[in-house]
Formats: C-alpha cells, sequence, structure tokens
C-alpha cells in the first residue's frame, strides 16, 4: 500500500475573466469590471446563499472560489469540522475595502464596510458557509509564495493539526484580482502537493 502523500484533491484558479476548476475552463465571463464578475459568477453557480450581497469584493471573491474548489470534489462527511483548515494569502490585505471605507467617513461611516476592514473576514466567510472549525491564517505576501504556503500548510497537516486544508491566494484591489486555492488533502496518489504544482496552476 503507497504511503499517504500531501495530495492536491481540486484547485480553483480565478483571473482575466475566467474560471478554471482543476485546469480545466470552467466559466468565462465578459465584465467590465470585478463588480460585474462576481455577481455574474454567482449567478452561474446559483448557490442560494443571499448574504453573499453583503460581502465586500475579497470576501465574494475567495468564497465563489472556495465555493467552486469543494463542489463536487470534497467529501465533507469524511472530516470532522474542526479538522478542516483555512489557510489564504494575498499582497493588499482588506485595502480594496478599507479604500472604500474611508470614503464614507466624511459622511457617514458605513459600519457594513467596516467589519470587512480585516482580510481574515474572508476566511470566516467561507468558515460561515460551511461551519469549518479548524486552523486558520492568512498572510500577507508582495506575490504569491507557494513555497511557505506548501511549508505552512504541510506543517499542520504533518503534526495532525487539520486532516485537510483549503490554501491559496486571494487578492483584490479596484479592477485587479487574482484567486487560486488549492485543496490539499492527505492521500495515496495524485497531484502531489508542491510549488511548482501550485505555480502551474495559478499562471493558467
Amino acid at each position: 500500500m503507497n504511503k499517504s502523500q500531501h495530495i492536491i484533491t481540486a484547485s480553483c484558479v480565478i483571473g482575466n475573466d475566467k474560471v478554471y476548476k482543476n485546469g480545466e475552463l470552467l466559466f468565462e465571463g465578459n465584465s467590465a469590471n470585478v463588480s460585474d464578475l462576481l455577481p455574474g459568477l454567482y449567478d452561474f453557480l446559483a448557490p442560494d446563499y443571499p448574504k453573499f450581497y453583503k460581502m465586500d469584493n475579497v470576501s465574494k471573491l475567495g468564497w465563489l472560489a472556495t465555493e467552486i474548489l469543494l463542489k463536487g470534489s470534497f467529501e465533507k462527511t469524511a472530516y470532522a469540522l474542526e479538522d478542516v483548515g483555512v489557510v489564504f494569502s494575498n499582497s493588499n490585505s482588506s485595502l480594496d475595502t478599507d479604500l472604500r471605507y474611508f470614503q464614507t467617513v466624511s459622511g457617514y461611516p458605513s459600519p457594513s464596510l467596516f467589519v470587512y476592514t480585516l482580510p481574515n473576514i474572508v476566511i470566516g466567510e467561507v468558515c460561515i458557509r460551511h461551519k469549518f472549525q479548524g486552523e486558520n491564517a492568512f498572510f500577507i505576501f508582495e506575490k504569491f509564495q507557494a513555497d511557505f504556503i506548501r511549508q505552512y500548510t504541510g506543517g499542520l497537516l504533518d503534526t495532525g493539526v487539520v486532516k485537510a486544508c483549503i490554501c491559496g491566494w486571494v487578492e483584490i484591489l479596484a479592477n485587479e484580482y487574482k484567486a487560486a486555492v488549492f485543496l490539499v488533502e492527505q492521500k495515496n496518489t495524485g497531484l502531489e502537493f508542491t510549488a511548482a504544482n501550485m505555480y502551474r496552476l495559478f499562471n493558467l
């Protein structure tokens, strides 16, 4: 019997008006800006989750990427809720929302925007949706650091802190955006969880 390895069992990449699931083109939009793309992608998925419309754009992007990532790819009942972790990163933290919130300060500050002025809120939205209770973390890097994500996530899996992990990159600032998320599990065969494989998928 083969020894269990860290395996990328699913991936989702969103960028340049295109969505890839496991390396295959799933959706192609025709949106002038990201504020049109995200609701259009939501309508395409039709997940019946009205709270989506209250989220900021970073949370919408990460939420949609995770929704696509897990759909048809994840046996949720195989894990306890505390055994599934989420590790995300980006380069601009919550700056997209921070700027929108700042624009409201001269008048009446928007509480609905203020609650999203932390980058890890996107993790919270994902965990609320799927009831995940495992380890989570959000890191800020100048660019996607696949080596760090592999090392950090691998450590969580090796030490038994989690048994499955959603990890990757969720970045948005104005109309510049990119999401690349990966579901990593301990399996006997499949696409090995390496920095090279993550970069290959990230660059689709």
